[in-house]
């Protein structure tokens, strides 16, 4: 007799408390917050930008705390806490504001543009290769965002027909994902969408259209295939 796959799943599974959710959130040391005052004050942002990738390869504690100060000098706002992984690329720095306690993991691209504007708020995790994307781009409070996940903010317009579709307009359009929701590994989220709070994007998704509060959704393009609950999670 033999049991279902899940069932035998389900009973090799183990439950361990969250780690970057439950953490507690410390203030930065005080040397930090002035030496990065100092070299917001002594560099220009291409100079800012030099200094984080002379340091973007390391995993001990300078090149870890040098990537910090760095970012913090670059940012519009910097909250405290963040951690910031090795080969992070930051494009427009001065367009994008991070909250308390994110963590942005190792070749994580954020893709800024000239006059945009992107939030990333409050405990969000952002996973490593993630592609973000940033041209109107807020991920909310509490957001999980899965390894190698994308996000797009904008598609061109390919008219006219006579020229190449990559010198045509670009339509840029908002994206949104509310607070606690949870963007699968390699997943996509394309221009316009908005992902409502506390909803679960599966892996691999493609997500073409909003996708309601509390949600469950999955496929290429995603469907909603049940919605959260205490019972089912």
């Amino acid at each position: 007799m033999t049991c279902p796959v899940s069932r035998r799943t389900d009973s090799m599974a183990r439950m361990l408390k969250s780690f970057h959710g439950l953490q507690e959130l410390k203030p930065d040391p005080g040397f930090e917050l002035e030496l990065s005052a100092e070299l917001r004050r002594r560099y220009p942002a291409d100079r800012l930008d030099e200094l984080l990738q002379s340091f973007s390869a390391g995993s001990d504690y300078i090149s870890v705390m040098m990537r910090r100060c760095c970012l913090r000098a670059l940012l519009r706002y910097c909250g405290a806490g963040i951690s910031v992984g090795a080969y992070v690329s930051v494009r427009h720095p001065e367009t994008i504001e991070i909250g308390d306690g994110v963590f942005i993991g190792d070749q994580a691209i954020i893709q800024g543009r000239k006059g945009g504007n992107c939030r990333i708020g409050y405990k969000a995790w952002i996973g490593p290769q993630s592609f973000l994307d940033a041209r109107d781009l807020e991920i909310g409070d509490f957001v999980g965002w899965g390894p190698g996940a994308k996000v797009l903010g904008a598609t061109h317009s390919g008219l006219p027909t006579d020229m190449p579709i990559i010198q045509t307009d670009l339509k840029v359009l908002p994206v949104r994902v509310e607070a606690w929701a949870d963007i699968g590994v390699n997943a996509i989220l394309l221009p316009g969408v908005t992902i409502g709070r506390g909803s679960i994007v599966g892996a691999g998704a493609v997500v073409t259209r909003n996708v309601p509060p509390f949600a469950k959704v999955a496929g290429v393009p995603a469907r909603i295939l049940k919605w959260r609950d205490d019972q089912n999670g």
